[in-house]
C-alpha cells in the first residue's frame, strides 16, 4: 500500500500473523484485490470468434502501449540518474542506523525463535553469549527468491510451520519442519495464506485461489497421516482466515465480507469435532472473539452507536441475544488492535491522532485509560505467545521517529521505555495536528512534520499523502526517506480524510459508496487549508498515493489541477467504473461494500462516474506525475494504468498545443514499470530504487 523502505529482516517476518489488521479490520479487506480480465465491455455475449479477436486485438493493444512506455522510460531515466544515485546513498546511510533493534522474537518459555535473511533460529532467553541453533534456511533447502512471511509454533515445540513468498506473487507455500537436534522437512503446502496449531500434532490452513480464501483444512501429523477439507464458504464477498486465541483454548475460523462477520470455534482439546458457530452473519455487523475463563469476549460493531465494543458471553450460550458490555469505544476513536492476557485486556486506540492506551482489569474491574508520548502516531504490536505474562511489549513510531520499544506492566501499572541507542542524527522536526474544514463542515484531521529551523515555510517543498478507502488509516510508521526530506527542509502533511479508518468505523461509512466525493472534498480543504496558513504552495506541493488512494489523487488532479504541481502515484487505482462493471472477475463482487454496483443501479454507476479519475481526464493544464506500477501486478493490472497513462498525457499536451507559447510549462507523465515486485511485496533493493526515484522526480519537478 505504501512505499516500503524497511530493511529485509522487518519486511519479512509477522509473527503475530495479522494482529494489527485482524481485529480492527476485516481480514482480506487490508488491500484493494484486483485482477484483470482483457474480455472487452458489453451486455450482449459475443461469438467465440468474436471473443477471440477481441481477446487478440486487447493483447496486442497491452503489447504496443507496454512497448511504448518502456521506451519512453528508457529514454527520459537518464535525467534522474544522478540525482537517484545521491539519494540512494543517503537512504542507505540513515537505514544502517534507524533499524538496530534486531528481528522480532517469539518466546516459549525459555526458548526464543527468531528470523534472520531466510533462517530461523533458536536461543535461549538467558543466554547472553549469543549461541543459537539454526532451524531452518530457505537457501539450504532449496527454495529460491522467497522471504519467510509468517511463523508458527506447535504448543510442544516440535513442529514449525512457515509460509514463504515470493516477491512477485500472491500465493505463499507452506514448509512443516519437524523439530528437533535434526530439524527435517515434514511437509510442503502450496497456495496457503493462513495457518495455525489446533494441538502439538494438527495443524489448520486456509487455501487461497484468485486471491480469494474460502476453504479450511486439517492436517495431521500423528502415526496416521491425514487431511481433510473442515470448512467451505459459498458467498464470495466472505474471505476466510484463521486465529489461535491467546489461551489456545480454541482456534477461530473467521468469514469476513467488509460489513458483515461470522465466527466457528474448533476446540483444541477436540480438534476432530465440528466447528461450532458463535453467531450466524448478521448484515452490517463485525465481531471477533478471544477467550478467557470459559466466557468469549467478542470484539463487535453490534449495537448503537456502530462503532467497535468490547461485549463477552459464555461459550455454551454464545448468541447475540447473551451478549454483554465490557467496554465502549468513544466516539470518533479508532480501535487499533485488542491483546488479551489471562487477568487483563489491553486496547490499543487513536484519538484525533494521539495513541492511547485502554488497560481493563478482570480482577479489579477497572479501566484505565494511558495517554502515550505525543510524537508516535503508529503502534507497532510484538507477539505475545504467552497469555499469562504480566508485561505487555509493544513499540511506537511516527514517519520520522524509528520505533521505540515500550512495555506496560501490569503488576506494577506503569509504562517502561526500554533504552535503546539512540540514532546518530538530528531531527529537530516538529509535529502539528490541524484540522481542516470540508465543504459539508466536516473537520478532517492533518498531521504535519517540518524541520524546526525552517524559516520561510511557504517556499518549502510540500509533500502531501493521502488514502481514503477500505476504512484504513494512512501508513505513518517509520520511514528513512521521511527523516531525509525533513533534514532537507521539506514538509510532510498526511490528510485524514474520510474513507479511511482514523476516526472509527464512522469516518469510513461517511467515505464509501454514495459518499466517496467527500473524500475529494476532505483531500482538497485540508490542501487549501495548508496553503492559507503558510505551509508552501501550489507551486511547490506535490502529492502522493497508492492503490485505492489513486482514486482520490487522481481525482483531485482532474477537479483541483492547480493546487500541486506534481503527484507520484504507486500501483494506482485509477478506473473505479471499468474493474465495478465486471463482475466475472473474482474479486468484483467483495469490492461492492466499498464502491457500489454498478451494474445493478444506474445511479450508482453515474455516481461512480463521476469522481473516476480515468473515466473524467479533460483538456486541460495537470500536475507533471510519476506512476510506478509492477507487470504482474493481479490486483492493479498494468493495462489499466497503460491506458490512464496514455489518456492523460494526450490530454496534457493537447492543453499545450493549444495554448502554447513561449514558456509555456508542459506537464511530464511518467510510467515506471517495474519487472519484478508486485502490489504487496518488494525486495529492499527495489523499494531503495523505486522510493529514490520518485524523490529525484519530485525534486527536479518542484526545483
Amino acid at each position: 500500500l505504501y512505499s516500503k523502505i524497511k530493511p529485509k529482516k522487518c519486511h519479512i517476518l509477522n509473527c503475530s500473523g495479522s494482529a494489527c489488521t485482524r481485529k480492527a479490520v476485516p481480514p482480506g479487506s487490508i488491500l484493494p484485490w484486483r485482477f484483470f480480465s482483457c474480455k472487452e465491455e458489453g451486455t450482449k455475449i459475443p461469438s467465440k470468434r468474436k471473443q477471440n479477436t477481441s481477446i487478440i486485438t486487447s493483447e496486442l493493444l497491452y503489447k504496443n502501449l507496454l512497448k511504448s512506455e518502456q521506451e519512453n522510460w528508457n529514454d527520459i531515466s537518464a535525467r534522474y540518474k544522478a540525482m537517484t544515485k545521491r539519494i540512494k546513498e543517503k537512504l542507505k546511510e540513515l537505514h544502517k542506523y534507524a533499524f538496530n533493534s534486531g528481528s522480532p522474537k517469539i518466546r516459549f518459555g525459555e526458548n526464543v525463535y527468531f528470523e534472520e535473511n531466510g533462517c530461523v533460529f533458536l536461543s535461549k532467553a538467558d543466554d547472553d553469549e549469543g549461541n543459537v541453533d539454526i532451524l531452518f534456511s530457505t537457501e539450504d533447502l532449496g527454495f529460491s527468491d522467497v522471504f519467510i512471511q509468517r511463523i508458527r509454533i506447535s504448543p510442544d515445540q516440535r513442529y514449525m510451520a512457515i509460509s514463504l513468498k515470493s516477491e512477485n506473487s500472491e500465493e505463499a507455500t507452506c514448509v512443516i519442519m519437524k523439530l528437533g537436534n535434526f530439524p527435517v522437512m515434514e511437509k510442503v503446502i502450496s497456495n496457503v495464506f493462513s495457518f495455525e496449531w489446533a494441538t502439538d500434532d494438527v495443524l489448520y490452513y486456509t487455501s487461497q485461489k484468485n486471491l480469494k480464501c474460502q476453504n479450511v483444512f486439517m492436517t495431521t501429523f500423528t502415526n496416521q497421516k491425514h487431511t481433510k477439507l473442515v470448512y467451505t464458504e459459498q458467498d464470495a464477498r466472505f474471505f476466510v482466515d484463521l486465529y489461535c486465541t491467546k489461551d489456545r483454548r480454541f482456534l477461530t475460523i473467521n468469514s469476513n465480507s467488509k460489513t458483515t462477520s461470522e465466527v466457528w470455534l474448533v476446540d483444541c482439546r477436540h480438534p476432530f469435532k465440528l466447528p461450532a458457530l458463535v453467531q450466524a452473519r448478521t448484515k452490517g455487523v463485525i465481531y471477533h472473539v478471544e477467550h478467557r475463563n470459559d466466557e468469549l469476549y467478542i470484539l463487535t460493531t453490534y449495537g448503537e452507536p456502530g462503532e467497535y465494543k468490547l461485549m463477552k458471553a459464555p461459550v455454551a450460550s454464545s448468541g447475540m441475544e447473551n451478549w454483554q458490555l465490557v467496554y465502549a469505544v468513544e466516539e470518533k476513536t479508532k480501535l487499533v488492535d485488542l491483546e488479551m492476557f489471562s487477568d487483563h485486556c489491553i486496547l490499543f486506540l487513536k484519538n484525533a491522532g494521539y495513541l492511547y492506551l485502554s488497560v481493563i482489569s478482570f480482577v479489579s474491574y477497572s479501566v484505565q485509560s494511558i495517554k502515550l508520548p505525543t510524537w508516535a502516531c503508529e503502534f507497532e504490536l510484538e507477539s505475545h505467545p504467552e497469555h499469562t505474562t504480566s508485561t505487555c511489549y509493544f513499540q511506537l513510531t511516527s514517519p520520522v521517529h524509528p520505533p521505540k520499544r515500550f512495555a506496560y506492566s501490569f503488576e506494577e501499572n506503569n509504562l517502561i521505555e526500554h533504552a535503546v541507542q539512540e540514532v546518530p542524527i538530528i531531527t529537530n522536526c516538529h509535529t502539528t495536528r490541524l484540522l481542516a474544514k470540508s465543504k459539508d463542515e466536516t473537520l478532517v484531521p492533518i498531521t504535519v512534520f517540518h524541520n524546526m529551523n525552517s524559516k520561510e515555510l511557504h517556499r518549502k517543498p510540500l509533500l502531501i499523502h493521502v488514502y481514503g478507502a477500505y476504512g484504513i488509516d494512512l501508513n505513518m510508521s517509520f520511514k528513512e526517506e521521511k527523516l531525509m526530506l525533513i533534514e532537507e527542509g521539506w514538509i510532510l502533511a498526511y490528510c485524514h480524510v474520510r474513507g479511511g479508518g482514523e476516526l472509527g468505523l464512522r469516518w469510513h461509512r461517511d467515505g464509501c459508496q454514495y459518499n466517496k466525493q467527500k473524500g475529494l472534498h476532505d483531500l482538497k480543504a485540508c490542501i487549501m487549508l495548508l496553503h492559507e496558513l503558510g505551509f508552501s504552495q501550489p507551486k511547490y506541493t506535490a502529492l502522493a498515493a497508492a492503490s485505492a488512494g489513486g482514486v482520490l489523487a487522481g481525482a483531485l488532479c482532474n477537479t483541483d489541477p492547480e493546487l500541486i504541481r506534481a503527484m507520484v502515484l504507486q500501483a494506482p487505482f485509477v478506473d473505479v467504473l471499468n474493474t465495478m462493471m465486471k463482475t466475472h472477475l473474482p474479486l468484483t463482487i467483495e469490492e461492492q461494500e466499498e464502491w457500489g454496483n454498478p451494474l445493478a443501479d444506474e445511479k450508482c454507476m453515474k455516481y461512480i462516474k463521476s469522481y473516476c479519475p480515468y473515466q473524467n481526464i479533460k483538456t486541460q493544464c495537470y500536475p507533471s506525475v510519476f506512476i510506478t506500477a509492477y507487470e504482474d501486478d493481479q490486483r492493479i493490472p498494468l493495462i489499466g494504468v497503460l491506458q490512464y497513462v496514455q489518456k492523460l498525457r494526450e490530454a496534457a499536451l493537447d492543453h499545450a498545443s493549444r495554448t502554447s507559447k513561449q514558456g509555456n510549462w508542459i506537464p511530464n507523465i511518467i510510467l515506471d514499470i517495474q519487472a519484478t515486485g508486485s502490489h504487496c511485496d518488494s525486495s529492499w533493493e527495489d523499494s531503495l530504487n523505486e522510493v529514490a526515484r520518485h524523490l529525484a522526480f519530485l525534486n527536479k519537478e518542484l526545483e
